[in-house]
């Protein structure tokens, strides 16, 4: 917390909201406001031993509170060493940024003034990654596939730190966050068991490529959209309105409210970048602006980390998402489908012109009807973590060599009795009847899930085309005004999409191509006509 009157404010929005929500969690309350606004000399929240600290080139910032004008003094001890002064302003808020520090460690941090010290032990400098989302993000690593085998691997990764933010939400953006759910922590079975799976390991995935020490910060809440994850800035950009009030009786929904008790706290700290895994919420909320209102929360998060750490967070840090899996089998709904093609702005790959410096992870063809709870949480996450650790090492830390993202198309040529569908890579392709669909229509405009479509099954293919039996679907080949592929709520079985990458890793993800002009050309952002 900062200043006297955001004490104040804090304090007053606490107390009404428990009266409101009838919670015993008065006392506690009332002990945290009288320790916020204690002079003693601290680390924000979200500081503490065994932590992760960005490494170089990046400076990390370090940040808490101190008695008003004096002096704190920061001192870093280890493989290097480093001090640094600042004054505490006038909300008793102190920040400096290191130099940059080579990943390693281990460090100690000392902060000190003229009345008191407060140290950190065990620091290591690497790479932060801030994990986000809904209930697939926060899906426990003890209830993966095989967990018990991913457990036993945890000790042995002492580098991948991970820390998790309590879950809380304010109608006013915070300075610090309210409570810790796991303290920065050195990996063990017990620990890993209740983190983020996605989370961890695509930290752990990292590891083993960059051989450095990889911070992890899980900040998610399930069955939460968008738009609380958002400021009211960005929403602005989409024409939502702060005040909704649409989501209630659950105040975690409502607009800026986990942005600001969850994500705002946290800008000061310099990151590496972030994954994120949400849009469920989103598929019957607001599921026609998610094409601009998540491309506007990635910019606006950039934005205000780049600002909060002092410039020190790249203003375009890299950003991973994962697109939605499935929910339910034999779903004619176009939810789903809808809700992936906006997580891509409606380009249907990333990065793209919108959404540049992203990388997504594929999982429509992850599903599992006997999830316990249910099928809306796959349990297959290693999958889901390697295809983002895939586009983390090609966008994030530009390996050139590495393929991070499943086969598009890159032309499209008609005939009277099939369509020829040329990819921009080498494919791995299996049998087909209906994931491929074809829009009939007699209007030469675009076609898109209120259209009549019609199963086109795959006739045989090449090592780097497709070609779909289009004879009598309809009435005749001009009245082919669409394609689309893997539009269903639940497209294919387990790993077993029509359509991958040459090795089999990389599905191909869902696309909708209308044709405009000519009879033989196709129209599309990365299509070459």
């Amino acid at each position: 917390m900062g200043n006297d009157d955001e004490i104040i404010t804090f304090c007053s929005s606490q107390f009404s909201r428990i009266v409101r929500e009838s919670r015993m969690k008065l006392v506690f309350i009332l002990v945290v406001c009288f320790h916020i606004s204690d002079a003693k000399l601290r680390f924000a929240s979200y500081y503490g031993d065994h932590m992760v600290l960005q490494k170089s080139p990046e400076s990390a910032v370090l940040w808490g509170y101190g008695p008003k004008g004096v002096v704190i003094t920061v001192y870093l001890s280890g493989p290097t060493q480093q001090q640094r002064s600042a004054e505490a302003a006038k909300d008793g808020i102190w920040r400096v940024s290191l130099d940059p520090v080579e990943a390693g460690g281990p460090y100690s941090v000392t902060a000190t003034c003229e009345s008191s010290t407060a140290t950190l032990t065990d620091v290591l400098f690497g790479d932060i990654w801030l994990c986000g989302g809904q209930s697939n993000m926060a899906f426990q690593t003890s209830r993966i596939f095989n967990s018990l085998e991913e457990l036993n691997l945890a000790a042995k990764y002492p580098d991948v730190r991970p820390f998790m933010v309590a879950r809380d939400w304010s109608g006013t953006e915070l300075t610090d966050i309210l409570g810790v759910n796991l303290p920065w922590s050195v990996p063990s079975s017990e620990v890993v068991a209740k983190f983020s799976a996605v989370c961890w390991l695509f930290g752990r995935y990292l590891h083993d490529t960059l051989k450095y020490p990889i911070g992890l910060i899980d900040s998610c809440w399930g069955g939460t959209p968008v738009e609380a994850w958002s400021s009211s800035r960005a929403l602005q950009q989409c024409g939502l309105d702060y005040n909704d009030e649409l989501r209630r009786p659950y105040p975690s929904n409502k607009n800026s409210v986990l942005w600001n008790a969850m994500i705002h706290p946290l800008v000061k700290m310099t990151i590496k970048g972030a994954i994120w895994y949400q849009g469920e919420s989103n598929a019957n909320y607001h599921q026609d602006k998610y094409n601009c209102s998540f491309p506007a929360m990635i910019d606006d998060w950039r934005m205000a980390f780049h600002r909060g750490s002092g410039g020190n967070t790249a203003a375009d840090f890299p950003f991973g998402f994962v697109q939605l899996s499935t929910y339910i089998k034999y779903s004619t709904d176009d939810s789903f489908p809808n809700i992936r093609w906006h997580q891509t702005a409606d380009f249907g790959f990333a990065p793209n012109l919108r959404m540049q410096k992203t990388f997504m992870a594929v999982a429509m063809d992850l599903p599992d009807e006997t999830s316990k709870g249910d099928a809306i949480h796959p349990r297959e996450k290693k999958a889901v973590a390697y295809r983002l650790t895939l586009g983390a090492r090609a966008v994030a830390y530009n390996e050139t060599d590495v393929l991070f993202q499943g086969p598009f198309p890159s032309q499209i040529l008609s005939t009277a009795t099939y369509i020829n569908i040329t990819y921009d890579q080498t494919l791995s392709v299996s049998p087909s009847t209906d994931t491929f669909e074809v829009c009939c229509s007699q209007i030469q405009a675009p076609c898109g899930p209120g259209s009549v479509w019609v199963a086109a099954p795959v006739g045989r293919w090449n090592p780097d085309s497709v070609q779909l039996s289009i004879s009598n679907l309809c009435s005749s080949a001009e009245e082919v005004m669409a394609i689309r592929y893997a539009w269903k709520d639940w497209p294919c079985s387990f790993k077993a999409c029509p359509v991958y990458s040459a090795s089999g890793i990389l599905p191909a993800p869902p696309f909708i191509i209308n044709r405009y002009a000519a009879p033989t050309t196709w129209k599309h952002s990365r299509l070459i006509l």
